[in-house]
This record gives structure tokens, sequence and C-alpha cells, in this order.
């Protein structure tokens, strides 16, 4: 598998955190969006984009290339924030999120570049995933489909008609990963529908899974790089996540499942990550 990118860890970090800050500055002047759910799923996807997944943004349609799809479409600004900084569409267009005319929709949008498939009907995500990867085994060919859904997606029924096809054609190309931040519009996952014992559950369908630290991107790059088995069976990662990861006054906080910062929210949540970046810097050059 090709790996993008550089390995440093302190690199990634600061990263992601730049991506976090993009996030809430478009979601602030689009007076619109998702940022809780966004802002725990920016280390999962700097992960994939940056250290993982065999894609070209110069390329996008390349046909060995590794499938992503964003189950959880309402986080579609991580989304776009980390596609952006990949180089699949000039940064600019970010500036026209929320605004007439802009290419980028509150959903993710196949007509965007390096988006696979149109997402936000909450469930989906994984059936097309075991429909692609399907695919690429009758056509022999070694990319992997990578899905990221919200753990209270795992409410929908469809989601498990999925789990017991991909078990049964042994997809070992196929890994989910569940943005476990046991927070969903209406509440705590555990109050709305329970969910635990998830692992249990996944692996009664016939999957492998593998729990990690989904806010750290040095354990999920192990478990990307090096902790799914080739085995014959598809992988679940479950990624334990803050729900508004990166800002305090954010975190663990239900009401910002799509809450918008006011411009002092949005000038304190800035200074807070700006803190972080410094540190990390700091820190790479201290190496």
């Amino acid at each position: 598998m090709n790996i993008a990118g550089n390995t440093d860890i302190s690199s990634l970090r600061i990263r992601a955190e730049k991506i976090r800050k993009k996030i809430l500055e478009i979601i602030f002047n689009a007076k619109s969006g998702h940022t809780g759910g966004s802002l725990s799923a920016v280390d999962i996807l700097t992960a994939l984009y940056f250290n993982v997944m065999n894609v070209d943004p110069e390329n996008p349609e390349m046909s060995g290339r590794d499938r992503f799809i964003l189950s959880k479409g309402h986080s579609v600004e991580a989304y776009y924030c980390v596609l952006a900084e990949r180089g699949f569409f000039p940064k600019e267009w970010l500036d026209t999120y929320g605004k007439f005319n802009s290419p980028l929709a509150g959903h993710p949008v196949n007509s965007v570049p390096g988006i696979e498939v149109n997402t936000g009907a909450l469930g989906h995500g994984l059936s097309m995933g075991t429909g692609m990867a399907i695919a690429a085994k009758m056509n022999m060919l070694q990319y992997r489909i990578y899905v990221l859904m919200g753990d209270g997606e795992q409410n929908e029924g469809s989601v498990y008609e999925a789990a017991m096809a991909a078990s049964h054609y042994k997809l070992d190309n196929l890994v989910a990963i569940t943005d476990r931040n046991r927070l969903q519009i209406s509440g705590n996952t555990e109050n709305v529908m329970k969910l635990e014992r998830l692992t249990e559950r996944w692996q009664a369908f016939g999957w492998n899974v593998i729990e990690t630290d989904g806010n750290c991107v040095e354990k999920l790059l192990d478990v990307f790089l090096n902790g799914i088995p080739g085995n014959g069976y598809p992988t679940m990662i479950i990624a334990e996540t803050v729900k508004g990861k990166g800002v305090s006054f954010i975190e663990n906080k239900a009401e910002w499942h799509h809450k918008v910062p006011t411009e002092s929210e949005l000038k304190d949540a800035i200074n807070e990550l700006n803190q972080r970046i410094f540190k990390y810097q700091k820190s790479t050059q201290g190496q």
C-alpha cells in the first residue's frame, strides 16, 4: 500500500489542529454546520488521508485508489477541510461554504473531487461500501474501502444488513470505523438506544473488531497500518472519541451537535487551538 505524506506524529497533530480551526471558521461563516461530530472525526480523517490511503489528488478517479465513504455525512465540514488540505480542490472553495452557488453542499456530493458517493441519509454508507468491496473482489483489485459511521448511526437497521453481507462474502478489504463519541443529536447514545456491548455485537456478526483511541493519530496509524488482519473477514474499528474534540467548552456537549459558534466563542476556540499548535511546534523543533 502506498503511504501518503510524512509519518511525523507531531506534524500530523499540527495538521489536525489547523483543520479544526478551519472547520470552526467555515461553520461560523456559513452560520450552519455540524460542529461536534466534525471535530471528533478530524484525527481519523487526518490519519487516513495523510498516511494511510492510496489516493492521488491529481487523479481522484485512478482505478487502484482506496475508497472512503463518510457515512455520517452531516460531518461534511471535516471532510471538506481534509480534502482541501490534501489538495483535491482549492482551499478557496472552503470560504464559499454555505453561500449561493458554492460547489460545497451541506452533505457530501460526488461532484466534489475526492468524494466517492453522496451521503447523509444515515445507515447507507456501509451498504455502499460493502458493494464496492464485492466489486473489488470480483475484479481482483487490491484497494481497500473505508467507511466512517457515527455511533448514533448504529440505530439504523440497514447497518446490520450490510454487516451480515460483508461477513458472508468475507470482505477483508472492507474497514468500517465507528466514531464512538457517545453523543447524538438527541443526547447520550446509551439513553437514546443502548449500543453496548458494541464490540461483542460486531464480533457476533463475524467481524474483526479493534478498539482504539480515535483522537490519537499515533494509535490510529498503528491500527490502520499494522492492526488490520487479512483473515478473510471485514474489520470494524471502534474509535473512542470526544464529541467536539479540541475545544474545551464544546467537548462532550450534546447541544454542539449542530450549534454554530458566536464571534467570541470562535475567538476563544481559535486561541485554544493555536496554543496547542504552538506546543506541538515546539515539540517538533526540540526533536
